[in-house]
């Protein structure tokens, strides 16, 4: 082969080379793009956890907080063949009072569940001695040293024969802090019965001990997180007892369904302690 020759088949062959370099670099962007957007697509919309596509815990609070719009959402169901206390009146419905002095807000929207039953009646019995006596403890208030806000909202949900209620009252008195209660009812419209969480579950196909783990998986995640708030000097961080019973689907007393069957179960600290802080666990 002569020098000419030579000389011609060098560019040719470097121009080959560049060309399959950069098809393999198209290919492996096009692969990396691929696999991070299914990574990141993964579960709905709004912060997820990158490797599971579930919601954040920041997330599922905040979405839940929205929640309470004072309403019932029958979704289509007929209730006029349900005996009710007050016949003019939905399944569910509420006594509001909102009321502003130098001693006290209060804004209070307290629901009734309007279902002549013994289990609705023990629902409003709960209603009443959880939320209702402390309202009207609050409209007797006349010290204004110190100022008392009292909120109480709710929402209801129907999916197929399960009504579900959940009520989260916020109190901040004088300089305390916040505290937060939610108090949740299922009963069953077909039945005339209270509906336990075992029975969701089993409604929604989910493992029993699957739900368990994300349960400890929630709470262990929040507790790590205060923790480390607590490292940094903050004294006012709320700890919870790992090793307690209360963090199984058996004992968890505070759940509904929500919109689209959402399973939602709740640990509102608040209910036995003056805090705000709670983990919640959603099953979508």
């Amino acid at each position: 082969m002569s020098e000419g020759e030579e000389s011609m088949k060098t560019p040719k062959t470097l121009y080959t080379l560049i060309a399959v370099f950069c098809m393999f670099a198209i290919i492996a962007g096009v692969y990396a793009q691929f696999i991070e957007g299914g990574t990141r697509n993964s579960g709905s919309s709004g912060n997820v956890n990158v490797i599971t596509g579930e919601k954040d815990r920041e997330t599922v609070k905040a979405e839940f907080n929205d929640l309470f719009t004072n309403t019932i959402n029958l979704n289509g169901r007929d209730t006029t063949g349900i005996t009710k206390l007050k016949a003019d009146q939905e399944i569910i419905y509420a006594l509001d009072k909102t009321e502003s002095t130098d001693a006290y807000e209060i804004d209070i929207h307290v629901p009734v569940v309007n279902i002549k039953s013994d289990v609705a009646s023990s629902f409003n019995k709960v209603t009443q001695a959880v939320f209702a006596n402390k309202a009207n403890e609050v409209l007797k208030k006349t010290d204004v040293t110190t100022k008392t806000l009292y909120n109480i909202d709710y929402v209801a949900y129907v999916n197929e024969d399960i009504l579900s209620v959940v009520i989260k009252s916020t109190l901040k008195e004088g300089q305390s802090a916040q505290r937060v209660i939610v108090q949740t009812y299922n009963y069953n419209l077909s039945t005339g019965a209270e509906v336990k969480l075992n029975e969701l579950v089993t409604k929604k196909a989910l493992n029993k001990d699957e739900v368990n783990s994300k349960i400890k998986s929630v709470v262990q995640e929040a507790d790590n997180e205060s923790k480390l708030v607590a490292s940094a000097g903050y004294n006012e961080v709320f700890s919870r007892d790992l090793n307690s019973s209360m963090y199984t689907v058996d004992n968890s007393g505070t759940f509904f369904l929500g919109d689209s069957q959402k399973l939602y179960i709740i640990y509102a600290y608040g209910n036995q302690n003056f805090t705000s802080e709670m983990d919640i666990v959603l099953f979508e």
